[in-house]
């Protein structure tokens, strides 16, 4: 499939670029997004979560009254769970992350970027670049894509810290780069603004 090039003020500049069927066409795999996303996220957690339990906490160990006759229910001492002293079965350290095929995050993402092709969400422009990190110049070129106000991702060929440091002040904006784009960022954002040249990276995704 085609997709028009515009230049950074909104105007078509009359070139097209190629999207491979293989990566922007497929038909999307929602379960494979969901174990993608869902890796994504757990390698986020610190896993550091912890409650004490019986055997941590302090305090007397003396049986706290006869074992029958007392009219209730029998208790031993003053640390147990059922007395408030600490907590049954509660969080421990531990690494949430789990293993995920290659295979199956590569789905993932085509199935991701085939979703913003359906959606019409993906705009690509022209590569540019600002002289000096200028938030004005960053927000003129949403206004000319007609993309202000859009929860936004970037796609930067390489690295550029005068585009970053132009959309970093700027609400619901991401930028990264080809080889650190991922389902969750494709998915979190609204609309993908591509630089020409990130194109034949990603129909190699």
């Amino acid at each position: 499939m085609e997709i028009s090039v515009y230049n950074i003020k909104g105007e078509d500049t009359g070139r097209k670029v190629v999207l491979k069927e293989g990566v922007f066409g497929i038909e999307p795999n929602d379960h494979v997004i969901y174990l993608d996303v869902k890796q994504y996220r757990a390698n986020k957690r610190q896993g550091t979560a912890k409650s004490k339990e019986r055997s941590e906490v302090t305090g007397s160990t003396r049986k706290l009254g006869r074992q029958k006759g007392g009219g209730g229910a029998r208790h031993g001492d003053i640390k147990s769970p059922v007395m408030g002293g600490s907590r049954v079965f509660g969080p421990k350290p531990r690494d949430y992350s789990f293993k995920l095929n290659k295979k199956e995050k590569i789905l993932a993402r085509r199935s991701a970027l085939s979703y913003k092709v359906r959606e019409d969400a993906i705009t690509v422009v022209e590569d540019f670049s600002f002289e000096a990190p200028k938030t004005k110049e960053f927000l003129a070129l949403t206004k000319n894509l007609n993309v202000a106000g859009k929860k936004l991702l970037v796609v930067l060929p390489e690295n550029n810290d005068n585009i970053f440091l132009s959309a970093r002040n700027v609400q619901k904006t991401n930028v990264t780069t080809v080889s650190e784009l991922n389902t969750y960022k494709v998915l979190d954002a609204n609309h993908l603004v591509v630089l020409e040249s990130s194109v034949s990276a990603l129909n190699n995704f």
